[in-house]
């Protein structure tokens, strides 16, 4: 059985993988071997590739569901539930349709719209032909953080700090409240109010 190194690839492969290999080839080679353990898991059932598929790709899933407007412990519930979904329609997967991480994204990026549509929450989506983050350019990447935080800068500086508190270091509402020291009230309509005009910020510039 293979083993997985932090970065998602095969150990044994990394040992033999020439240097002259570049960036992309090697997030293909990535992409690749996720879709073989996914693959795996459709074949055999095995909890122990779940696991590793899982210890990948959950915090991952969980950054992007944050990244479309959700709170954090409501972006955990989410996450669990998509991630269960990947153990019950594994035997959907088509590697030749797709990478195991878009396939996982989509899955995650569809059961948060339903979330978010049942709980009538407002939320940035990402265009539905690009689920997946980690398909998308590095320099694509840049721009976009280069964005957000230009976004970010036009915010009163109280909406700007909890939206940092949350977007970027994944912090619960508790934990915002008690850090800052304001009513959990507080910190829930300044992130309300902060993606409001965020939303209106990046809608003008479309």
């Amino acid at each position: 059985m293979q083993e997985f190194d932090a970065e998602g690839g095969d150990v044994n492969a990394a040992a033999v993988t020439p240097q002259t290999l570049t960036p992309e080839q090697r997030r293909k080679q990535v992409r690749d071997e996720w879709s073989a353990c996914l693959t795996r898991l459709a074949e055999t059932r095995d909890k122990s590739e779940f696991a590793r598929l899982f210890g990948y790709f959950a915090p991952r899933v969980k950054s992007y569901i944050l990244r479309l407007g959700m709170p954090d412990a409501t972006a955990e519930e989410v996450m669990q539930e998509a991630m269960l979904l990947v153990w019950r329609k594994a035997h959907l997967f088509n590697r030749t349709k797709a990478s195991a991480s878009t396939w996982i994204f989509t899955l995650a990026r569809n059961q948060s719209i339903d979330r978010m549509r049942r709980d009538k929450v407002q939320f940035y989506e990402l265009p539905e032909e690009e689920p997946d983050p980690e398909q998308r350019d590095m320099g694509e990447h840049s721009i976009i953080a280069e964005r957000m935080q230009e976004a970010i800068a036009t915010l009163p500086e109280g909406q700007a700090q909890v939206l940092h508190l949350s977007y970027y270091e994944g912090k619960s509402h508790s934990e915002i409240a008690e850090q800052l020291g304001i009513p959990l009230g507080s910190v829930k309509s300044r992130l309300r109010l902060a993606f409001s005009k965020l939303k209106a910020h990046w809608g003008e510039e479309v």
